[in-house]
């Protein structure tokens, strides 16, 4: 690794020693439903709605029993909840009917899934399925940038760099601290190096 990667790596691990994924779950299942909410939408709002959606139908069978109407009713203040809704819906029939209503663990099988997309696979498979990958997001891709570990916007590109940056027993919670780190020292507007260690490390390569 190089001496930013590094420090970066020591830093979030002092900041955020214990990692915890923010939205809640019980199953494989309701991460997936979890994580297709949440596209353009906080946390927070998608941990109320799945509060409701889950106790309504907490399996991909009832989930896929659910009229479409109900599932939009419940998930209207995530966004885009008709697409979600479909989606949500149609995972819940193929895993149903399809899988014994167990998900998918390979990335081939989740990516032809509806609304499953290889962020939305990366993080089954990383907080799932133990295994190896990187989700990134936009707040990923815009720390990746800003500390010079990728010159790309291309969520592909910053992927494949950050992993041969970093060690892959480290993925698992380097990209969720870096989530966190994203939104809370070193966000995208009103950015001020001075709030964000790393970036006063690294401030070479900061992009304000």
């Amino acid at each position: 690794m190089t001496d930013d990667a590094k420090f970066i790596l020591r830093t979030l691990a002092e900041i955020y020693p214990n990692i915890t994924i923010p939205l809640h779950h019980t199953s494989s299942f309701s991460l997936l439903m979890a994580v297709i909410l949440s596209a353009q939408c906080t946390d927070e709002q998608v941990n109320r709605v799945t509060s409701i959606l889950f106790s309504a139908a907490p399996d991909p069978q009832t989930m896929k029993d659910l009229p479409l109407e109900k599932i939009e009713s419940i998930i209207h203040s995530c966004g885009l909840f008709r697409s979600k809704a479909r989606a949500i819906k149609g995972c819940a029939q193929i895993i149903a009917d399809y899988y014994d209503g167990k998900v998918p663990e390979t990335f081939e099988e989740l990516e032809k899934l509806p609304g499953v997309g290889h962020k939305t696979a990366s993080v089954m498979i990383a907080q799932c399925f133990n295994g190896y990958a990187f989700p990134v997001d936009t707040h990923i891709r815009r720390l990746a940038n800003r500390w010079g570990l990728a010159h790309s916007q291309n969520v592909v590109i910053v992927e494949n760099n950050l992993k041969k940056l970093f060690p892959k027993e480290e993925w698992h919670d380097l990209h969720i601290r870096m989530i966190r780190f994203g939104r809370e020292y070193c966000p995208a507007k009103n950015h001020r190096i001075d709030h964000c260690p790393i970036c006063q490390f690294i401030s070479k390569t900061c992009i304000n």
